[in-house]
C-alpha cells in the first residue's frame, strides 16, 4: 500500500487541543504520497495563520490508520 498523508486544519476551541470548533469549516490542504511533501504543505498552511493562535493544522499518517499492524 502507498503511504498517504493528510494535511488539514481549522479553528480550535482551545489551542492546547485538537478540538475543532466547526468541522464544516475544516480546511483540507490535501493528501500527499510522502512525508516530505506533506510536511512542506503543513508548514505552508500553518505559516499563513501563524499569528492566529486558534488556527491549527495537522499532518495525519493515513497509511497507519488504514493498516495499523504494519511497522512504523
Amino acid at each position: 500500500m502507498s503511504k498517504m498523508h493528510l494535511v488539514f486544519g481549522g479553528r480550535v476551541t482551545d489551542p492546547m487541543t485538537l478540538d475543532f470548533a466547526d468541522l464544516s469549516k475544516i480546511d483540507i490542504v490535501g493528501i500527499f504520497p510522502d512525508y516530505a511533501s506533506a510536511e512542506k504543505a503543513w508548514r505552508g498552511a500553518a505559516q499563513k495563520t501563524v499569528d492566529d493562535a486558534e488556527m491549527k493544522y495537522v499532518l495525519v499518517h493515513l497509511h497507519r490508520l488504514l493498516e495499523p499492524e504494519l511497522p512504523a
